[in-house]
């Protein structure tokens, strides 16, 4: 039976059951979590917008295969809220209802913020804006064949961030009419719950000027909610994005005063009060249902039609109606395993040839008119495209796949992971210091609970099922030379080691960056923190290189020479330079490549050899990572190691004033030259 076909009367009253009950399940959450809690005054507010929408017909999706391209998606971005989902979901059969006991402690997978970890939840989001972001990516995609809807429930305090603005006006922009966004308007949050501390001046207005359609409804009836979700959907492409705002209170239909409060831990009698209130309220509606079928002498056929679609059955006799709970079982199964392999043909990569300098901007453009022969090939750039060239190389092959996002680097990371999750392979590109941490770290957090999912095998997801991102950063160490201490990228790569899950690569040669790229084409290779000169460099290695992760290559030398210079990006150049010189003056040098961590080959020198450069364009990064392996290794190092990089003469961060990049190697200490001094100065203790 179509929606349009339903008593509007009888549905409402069921609604308003299932409503009551999912506040119980709520409550029920909060009596067995290991804290007593619940972000009650959100989760709250957000129940009659999230019933209406699943329950009423409104979104499209199989529940044999949550994984499946082209059903409609859900974002949670407020994700305080995640205790009204989460119940919405067991009773669905997305999760069992064992799932909402014990939540929040170590074992549980329901969390007090939500992530992949729970089937049916895509990404990980909290309260910061960036949910929204990742919905408008999942529309820009939803917008091609197969086409689906994407419905996102931010919360108004969340709008006091800066980057959901930069969704919404990308959104607006672009008419992403396939976008429905709820705004919990529930005029508070953590510090005040009764009202926002920064507000707006009117938000209606705020969004009409950024090009989307504004409904507002009283979020307290289901049934007007229910009708503006209709509104959307009968007009949703007609050239804009839809916000509704729902009006509400924090902690709305609650019983006790207490769930106004942003989180509670409940006390018995808070607990007490709640559940007897909500079963009365609940008994109430269900006797106002018995008038109305027994006024309107409603068959129980036509009750049964309607209260099918909400997970009841009827029972009816002459003197009451009783809704029983259909039995709830796990209604998916794990999907197949996703196929990351990027098809190319091999042959049409460009031949770069030794010696010769290349810009890597102009070798990824020849390489992705390749690659983006795979309809998987995503590139995402945030008004830098001409140092990445993604766009160009993508653009050749499909417009629709190279994506500008404008200045908003935030919001490009974001469309990354919403790429991503569909199964794409998926490249973001800005300067080295422009990426946004907050976003890196909440995206790994995603890819870890999704490995956790991956691993168990009675979970939602399969093996291919984790996110493919390539964070290509541009202009790497100090290859921006003169444009200012902002653009140097001389310390993002000790400060994004430290987030979990990211694979990072300091290239230093084209055909380098070739290989690179095609071990990415592999597919899985999970986030990846790409770094490439922006200037042109010469080829060091020939064609045949074929680049592994986490090994270093030998560029020069013998493997048993008793000193050892090691660097990445256009440091290995400087280091080439002065083992040159080291040769000429009579003594043996080798240099090596580590443009990812090889802790192995940096254990082994140290065991082995007499002296150790390690001479970076950067704040230390191969020089920490040695630090470590001297602490595992203790009293088997016998090299002295020598640390060549950014640092100032205390050993202390700095960053780096822009200059020609002569001038800036010889003012800082970088230098071949200087690389040689240091290895005679040690020579003369080490050999004396």
């Amino acid at each position: 039976m179509n929606l349009e076909e339903l008593n509007p009367s009888l549905l409402d009253m069921l609604l308003r059951i299932k409503e009551t009950d999912i506040r119980l399940s709520i409550i029920e959450q909060g009596a067995t979590a290991v804290d007593h809690g619940v972000h009650i005054g959100g989760a709250y507010s957000s129940v009659i917008p999230l019933t209406a929408l699943f329950y009423g017909g409104m979104l499209r999706y199989d529940p044999s295969d949550l994984t499946k391209i082209g059903q409609d998606f859900f974002i949670l971005s407020k994700g305080h809220a995640v205790a009204s989902l989460a119940a919405i979901f067991a009773d669905l059969g997305i999760i069992s209802k064992e799932t909402l006991v014990n939540s929040r402690s170590l074992k549980s997978i329901l969390n007090g913020h939500p992530g992949p970890v729970l089937p049916g939840i895509h990404i990980s989001t909290g309260p910061l804006g960036h949910g929204i972001c990742v919905a408008t990516g999942l529309a820009n995609a939803g917008k091609e064949s197969p086409r689906f809807d994407v419905y996102c429930m931010v919360g108004d305090g969340e709008l006091q961030e800066g980057m959901p603005w930069e969704a919404i006006i990308y959104a607006g922009s672009r008419k992403l009419g396939n976008l429905c966004l709820f705004v919990d308007r529930n005029y508070g949050q953590l510090d005040s719950v009764d009202s926002l501390l920064v507000q707006f001046s009117d938000l209606r207005k705020s969004f009409e000027s950024f090009g989307w359609r504004v409904l507002e409804v009283n979020a307290i009836d289901v049934t007007a909610v229910l009708k503006t979700l209709q509104a959307f959907k009968n007009d949703r492409y007609q050239g804009c994005p839809t916000a509704i705002l729902l009006n509400t209170t924090k902690g709305f239909g609650g019983i006790g005063s207490f769930t106004k409060s942003h989180k509670i831990s409940f006390s018995e009698e808070q607990l007490r009060i709640e559940i007897k209130g909500l079963c009365a309220r609940r008994e109430a509606r269900l006797s106002e249902l018995e008038t109305y079928c027994s006024s309107h002498d409603c068959s129980l056929t036509e009750l049964m039609a309607h209260s099918g679609r909400l997970g009841y059955i009827p029972e009816k006799d002459e003197k009451s109606i009783r809704l029983k709970e259909v039995s709830k079982t796990i209604r998916w199964s794990r999907p197949d395993t996703r196929n990351k392999r990027i098809e190319y043909e091999l042959e049409k990569l460009p031949t770069l040839s030794v010696g010769l300098s290349y810009s890597a901007s102009a070798v990824i453009t020849q390489c992705m008119k390749v690659f983006a022969s795979d309809h998987k090939v995503i590139s995402i750039d945030a008004d830098l495209s001409s140092t990445s060239g993604l766009f160009d190389g993508v653009a050749a092959i499909d417009t629709s796949r190279a994506l500008n996002i404008g200045i908003a680097e935030s919001n490009m990371m974001n469309f990354g992971e919403a790429y991503a999750l569909l199964g794409k392979n998926v490249w973001v590109s800005t300067f080295c210091p422009f990426f946004d941490w907050r976003v890196l770290r909440r995206i790994a957090i995603g890819y870890q609970e999704r490995v956790e999912a991956i691993a168990d095998p009675a979970s939602w997801l399969s093996e291919g099922h984790n996110l493919d991102i390539t964070f290509l950063a541009t202009a790497a160490n100090i290859d921006t030379v003169t444009n200012g201490a902002t653009h140097m990228g001389n310390d993002d790569i000790l400060l994004f080691s430290k987030i979990a899950h990211l694979k990072i690569i300091d290239v230093s040669c084209p055909n380098q960056l070739v290989s690179v790229m095609k071990w990415i084409m592999e597919g899985n290779k999970g986030l990846v923190y790409l770094r490439i000169p922006r200037a042109p460099i010469k080829a060091i290695y020939d064609s045949k290189y074929t680049f592994e992760f986490g090994k270093a290559y030998r560029l020069a030398g013998e493997e048993n020479a008793p000193i050892s210079i090691v660097s990445s990006g256009r440091g290995a150049h400087e280091a080439l330079a002065a083992a040159r010189l080291m040769n000429e003056k009579g003594t043996a040098v080798a240099v090596y490549d580590m443009a990812s961590i090889d802790k192995k080959l940096l254990a082994n020198m140290f065991e082995k050899n007499k002296i150790v450069v390690i001479a970076e364009q950067n704040n230390g990064y191969i020089f920490e990572n040695a630090q470590k392996v001297c602490f595992e290794i203790g009293n088997r190092r016998k090299a002295e190691i020598i640390p060549i990089n950014l640092l100032d003469c205390s050993g202390e961060y700095r960053f780096i004033h822009s200059a020609p990049y002569k001038e800036l190697v010889e003012n800082y200490h970088i230098d071949s030259i200087f690389i040689v001094s240091e290895i005679e100065r040690a020579c003369a203790r080490v050999f004396p």
